[in-house]
């Protein structure tokens, strides 16, 4: 079905234009308090409704729910308009009679609209027929409103009409129950969002009621109510057409239900109770409307959480699925059935999400890791927070709502898989320190046996070679005696400083006089300034060494890679640990990849119970933070 773009805009145009026409009138005509009302009332929800019409139909142009919104409230605007004619000029009963039948072209309007909604399109070629007999309907009803008398023919031909006309627009409701059983996925959201505002027209009828009840009639409640009723129509196509994923619909649609049935109990308890005491008290007696607010106020208690879960069980049921399988596998890891890493597999099945993603904070992890260990790679989700702290991430095609509910009801299920992770993740990096420093620890063996091999082995062999031949030549006179003692003396030196070297690697004799005299020594020697910083007082010999080897390494490190301008070296000593930071203001980007200096020095210090972190941002310096425990 086409409809121009200039049409909708021709239409829209007509609201302000009744608006001004009436407003003009009221300004120079006597009318009543009541008329002005009615009118900004009415005025002002036909131009919102009118407005939001127009939006839609430029954000979803060659879509009916647009410019059929935009006559919803042009007509609107019309009948509020009409009531101010009545009042201010017309005196012909014709007119009155022709003109009190447009009531109904706002049924017509909102009947068609229903057929078209969400896509602009009917549900199927046959329910043409429905379309145009309502407009047949809406003209029939229009033109019997101007005759009062009527022969029998067209008094029941006009009854017909009207009888037509209410069940087409029935019918018109009931194409969106064929619709919603046929859709799925964003066409079932909007329908869903559409049936906001049915609930609103169910309640109307009770606060009528209910206001009849305790006033005599209905009043400013019910008119308001009203006036709401009307506007959660077109705000509820507006909100389907525009942004359906606003917030999760089975949501709202549950809280609505729940806080409707809530009000209409409190109404209807209130209104009995004032009835009843005030047959016995007298109309308007204060007691009476005090215990009704006390009545009201004990049933609302246990009211609301009971009706809470019942709504959720029938309409929102993926948050009870998912409450239901947290329960039951809470259940199932007390009898020893279950671990609580089952948690994502369980909440994928009871939501039928398969991309659902249980993430866990662990520290030290780069970002969020599953129960395995391996990174969840995932934007956006919802926070768990437990205590005021974020200890995970819920992330899947659910609606944020029903992340959040899960969030909330797991948060003691992922905060033990957490703790379960991080454990297993600290016994993992335990066994990978403890092979790598088996590894470490032969590839020194092998490194030593080499070089005494190469080094200081031969030189001592060397040496005794020579001895030999000298204690066998010294009588001859047929070597040169003195040559060789004088090279034995030379090969026995470079032995004995070779020896030294390798001493110093296993511990720096340099520590005898402190660490601030070893790590000077180191310093001395490096191209770049070193500015040192140990606080006072012995550290224990093998803290001093473990802070030696660390220090060094960092310092090596950052004078060959980083090409920093400065390295700053700090050792402080409290009771409890000894802390080391080496920090230069290099290129940053270092890494402990495994088989490095730096992941050997992670397992050096692991390896006496202490701790290193490293900060090295690319192009802002590196560093190096460790903590050594002191309890040794």
């Amino acid at each position: 079905m086409w409809w121009p773009r200039w049409a909708t805009l021709g239409v829209f145009l007509l609201v302000p234009a009744m608006a001004v026409g009436s407003g003009w009138l009221l300004l120079t005509e006597p009318t009543s308090p009541a008329t002005v009302r009615n009118f900004v009332a009415l005025g002002a929800a036909g131009t919102a409704i009118a407005v939001l019409g127009l939006v839609i139909g430029r954000k979803v142009p060659g879509n009916l729910v647009g410019p059929l919104l935009v006559w919803v409230g042009a007509i609107t605007m019309f009948l509020a308009a009409r009531d101010v004619y009545y009042a201010a000029v017309v005196e012909d009963s014709r007119v009155v009679a022709f003109f009190n039948e447009s009531g109904w072209w706002l049924f017509v309007a909102v009947a068609l609209l229903l057929l078209h909604f969400p896509d602009g399109r009917l549900p199927s070629p046959r329910w043409r027929v429905p379309a145009v007999l309502l407009l047949v309907g809406g003209v029939g009803q229009q033109a019997f409103g101007a005759f009062a008398n009527l022969s029998l023919f067209w008094r029941v031909l006009s009854e017909t009409v009207f009888v037509l006309t209410l069940v087409l627009s029935l019918a018109a409701a009931l194409s969106l129950v064929v619709r919603f059983r046929r859709s799925t996925g964003r066409v079932r959201a909007q329908l869903k969002w559409l049936s906001l505002a049915g609930l609103a027209v169910a309640v109307y009828p009770f606060v009528c009621l209910t206001e009849i009840l305790i006033a005599g009639q209905t009043g400013a409640v019910s008119t308001a109510f009203g006036i709401g009723t009307l506007i959660a129509l077109p705000t509820s196509v507006a909100v389907a057409m525009l942004r359906h994923d606003l917030y999760d619909v089975d949501r709202v649609i549950a809280d609505t239900v729940t806080y409707a049935i809530v009000a209409v109990a409190l109404l209807g308890t209130y209104g009995v109770t004032v009835l009843t005491l005030g047959l016995f008290l007298g109309k308007g007696s204060a007691p009476a409307a005090a215990v009704a607010t006390a009545a009201c106020a004990l049933v609302l208690s246990p009211l609301r959480t009971r009706l809470q879960r019942l709504v959720d069980r029938r309409l929102y049921p993926p948050r009870r699925a998912a409450l239901a399988a947290i329960e039951d596998l809470q259940r199932r890891i007390h009898t020893e059935q279950a671990q609580p890493e089952e948690l994502e597999k369980s909440l994928q099945t009871a939501l039928r999400d398969p991309t659902l993603r249980v993430g866990l904070l662990v520290p030290g992890a780069s970002g969020f890791i599953d129960a395995a260990g391996r990174p969840v790679g995932v934007e956006g989700g919802v926070a768990v927070m437990l205590g005021g702290v974020q200890i995970g991430l819920l992330a899947g095609a659910s609606g944020p709502a029903v992340l959040k509910a899960v969030a909330t009801g797991a948060a003691s299920l992922v905060e033990v898989s957490r703790l379960r992770a991080e454990l297993a993740q600290a016994l993992r990096d335990v066994e990978a320190s403890r092979t790598r420093l088996v590894q470490a620890g032969d590839q020194e063996r092998r490194r030593l046996e080499r070089d005494l091999h190469d080094g200081a082995q031969q030189r001592l062999v060397s040496l005794g070679m020579a001895m030999r031949l000298a204690q066998r030549h010294l009588h001859d006179g047929s070597v040169d005696v003195n040559g060789l003692l004088d090279q034995g003396v030379a090969e026995l030196s470079t032995a004995i400083a070779e020896l030294r070297q390798i001493a110093h690697g296993l511990r720096p004799t340099s520590l005898d006089d402190g660490l601030h005299a070893a790590l000077t020594a180191i310093t001395r020697t490096l191209p770049i300034p070193v500015r040192l910083d140990i606080g006072p007082g012995e550290l224990p010999d093998e803290l001093a060494t473990t802070a030696y080897f660390v220090t060094a390494e960092a310092v090596t490190n950052a004078a060959k890679y980083s090409r920093a301008s400065a390295i700053a070296v700090r050792v402080e000593r409290s009771v409890d640990d000894v802390r080391i930071r080496v920090e230069d203001d290099g290129c940053g980007g270092a890494a402990p990849r495994p088989g490095s200096g730096l992941s050997g020095l992670v397992d050096r210090v692991a390896a006496i119970g202490g701790s290193l972190s490293m900060n090295s941002p690319a192009g802002r310096g590196t560093t190096i933070e460790v903590v050594l425990p002191c309890g040794l």
